[in-house]
């Protein structure tokens, strides 16, 4: 007898996620949360997961309000 019951995710209809594992977009999750992203209000915005990833990963990757000055300096010097 297994000491822990797998459990099934749940969610509310009309929540939508995109699976990272299988490339899809799931009504109410079907994998488990740390293959997930979400949830969304639409399918669309769900559809559209990975490119809102990449953008938001871009704004904060320029953002100047996330950036070391002094760390940068220090990385830089021989």
């Amino acid at each position: 007898m297994a000491l822990f019951k797998k459990r099934t995710p749940v969610g509310k209809p009309g929540e939508w996620f995109y699976c990272l594992e299988h490339k899809k977009v799931e009504e109410g999750p079907e994998c488990p949360a740390k293959d997930r992203f979400g949830p969304y209000a639409t399918r669309e915005e769900a559809e559209h997961a990975m490119q809102t990833a990449q953008d938001r990963n871009l704004e904060w990757d320029t953002d100047p309000r996330w950036h070391d000055r002094k760390g940068e300096q220090e990385e830089q010097s021989p």
